[in-house]
C-alpha cells in the first residue's frame, strides 16, 4: 500500500495516516514471532462462511474508536481496492459512541480501545443482537509531553493520579514534583465518550470515568498531538500510533509503576512491562452481519489474511501469532459473547491467550456456550 493512498484516506475519515512501519517486534516475551504476511500468516480468504471474495458486494458500516481507526481505515482502502463493488466506510464516533450505533444496529462493526461494557452487552441482549468479539491489536497509551520539556523524563502512577484525579488541585508543574519548573501546566485527554477516556481513569485513578473536568478534551486525537505540539507546559495521552507518528514533534513520557520508568515502545508492550498502560484492541462484529452479509464476512476475512502487515504500517503491534490464531477460531466459528469482564487494566499476553484459548465458555451475550 502507497504511504500517499493511506494518507489520503485518513483525511477521508477525519485522521492522518501513521506512516511508520515496525517491524521484528514481537518476537520476545511471548515465544512467538509475528507473521510477515496476513495477521495470521494465512492467504485465505474464505474463512466463516466460505465467501467468494471475488463476487461480494454491498455496504460494510464500522465506526467507533479513534485509537482503532487507522487500522480499520487502512484495512478498508486496501479491501475496497480488490472488490470494487464493495463500500466499507469507517466513521469515529469514540468507542461508546460507536457501541451506541451497534446496539441501535446501524453498523455491523464497532471499533473499541476497551472491552465491551456489561450494561452495552445487556443493552445488546434486550434487542436480541449477538456479537463476536475479536481482540486485532496491542496499543501502550502513551503520555507525552512537549520538545521543550526537559524535566518530565518520567512521573509515577501516584503522580499521574494526583494530576488527573478528580477535583485535582494541581494546575503548575511545581505542584507535580520538586524540582519542576514553575509553569502552568495544560493537559489534553481524551473525550468521555472514548475507550480511552475508560482505560486511562481505571488505570490511573482506580474508578472508570472518574478524571478531573479541567482539561481539553476530544475523541479525535489529532487535536490532543497539535495541542501539546504547541505548549511546552503540555501533557497529554494517546494511543502509541499517535505518537509514533508525531514522535519528531512530541516526548513520551516513562511510566514508573513501581518497578522503575518503562518507555511505552512494541516491545515493552508485548512483554508486560509497560504497566498499566497496555492493552489490546478490538472490534466487535454483529454476527447477523457476519452471517447474512457476505461482505462483511469477506471484510473480516480479509483483516486476519492481510492485517498484520497493515497493523504494523500504521504504527500500531500486531497480536502474536498465538493470540490471532485463537481469535480467528472463534471468528470461523461463529463464537458470540465476551470472554473480558469489562474494562480490564494492564492484560498482559499470557492474559490474553488464557481468556481467548478459553473460547467463550461462559461467555456473555447470549452465547449459548
Amino acid at each position: 500500500m502507497k504511504s500517499g493512498e493511506l494518507e489520503r484516506n485518513m483525511k477521508h475519515v477525519g485522521l492522518y495516516a501513521v506512516t511508520v512501519a515496525l517491524a521484528g517486534i514481537l518476537a520476545a516475551g511471548c515465544g512467538e514471532t509475528a507473521p510477515t504476511g496476513g495477521a495470521t500468516g494465512s492467504t485465505s480468504g474464505s474463512a466463516g462462511g466460505g465467501t467468494s471474495a471475488a463476487k461480494v458486494s454491498g455496504a460494510i458500516n464500522i465506526d467507533g474508536s479513534s485509537t482503532v481507526t487507522p487500522i480499520f481505515a487502512a484495512v478498508a482502502e486496501e479491501f475496497d481496492k480488490g472488490h470494487p463493488d464493495t463500500e466499507a466506510a469507517v466513521g469515529t464516533s469514540g468507542t461508546g459512541g460507536g457501541f451506541k450505533k451497534f446496539i441501535a444496529g446501524e453498523i455491523d462493526i464497532a471499533m473499541a480501545s476497551r472491552p465491551i461494557k456489561e450494561e452495552e452487552v445487556k443493552a445488546l441482549q434486550a434487542k436480541g443482537i449477538e456479537f463476536i468479539e475479536l481482540p486485532v491489536a496491542l496499543d501502550g497509551l502513551t503520555l507525552v509531553v512537549n520538545p521543550g520539556n526537559t524535566w518530565a523524563e518520567s512521573l509515577t502512577v501516584d503522580e499521574l493520579k494526583r494530576i488527573w484525579a478528580p477535583n485535582s488541585k494541581v494546575k503548575n508543574w511545581k505542584d507535580v514534583r520538586a524540582g519542576f519548573p514553575d509553569l502552568p501546566l495544560k493537559l489534553y485527554g481524551a473525550g468521555t465518550d472514548s475507550g480511552t477516556f475508560d482505560y486511562f481513569t481505571l488505570a490511573i485513578n482506580g474508578q472508570e470515568g472518574a478524571s478531573r473536568t479541567d482539561y481539553q478534551a476530544s475523541e479525535d486525537d489529532n487535536i490532543l498531538v497539535q495541542g501539546v505540539k504547541g505548549d511546552k507546559g503540555a501533557l497529554g495521552y494517546f494511543g502509541y500510533g499517535y505518537f509514533e507518528e508525531n514522535k519528531d514533534a512530541l516526548k513520551p513520557v516513562k511510566i514508573d509503576a513501581g518497578k522503575g520508568p518503562v518507555e511505552p515502545s512494541p516491545q515493552t508492550v508485548v512483554d508486560g512491562s509497560y504497566q498499566p498502560l497496555s492493552r489490546p484492541l478490538f472490534i466487535y462484529v454483529a454476527k447477523k452481519a457476519a452471517d447474512e452479509k457476505p461482505q462483511v464476512d469477506a471484510f473480516v476475512d480479509f483483516f486476519f489474511a492481510e492485517g498484520g502487515d497493515l497493523v504494523r504500517q500504521v504504527g500500531f503491534i500486531p497480536m502474536p501469532a498465538d493470540i490471532i490464531e485463537s481469535v480467528k477460531k472463534h471468528w470461523d466459528e461463529r463464537k458470540v459473547g465476551t470472554v473480558f469482564a469489562g474494562s480490564e487494566v494492564g492484560l498482559g499476553i499470557k492474559e490474553i491467550l488464557s481468556k481467548e484459548s478459553g473460547g467463550a465458555n461462559g461467555a456473555k451475550a447470549g452465547s449459548g456456550h
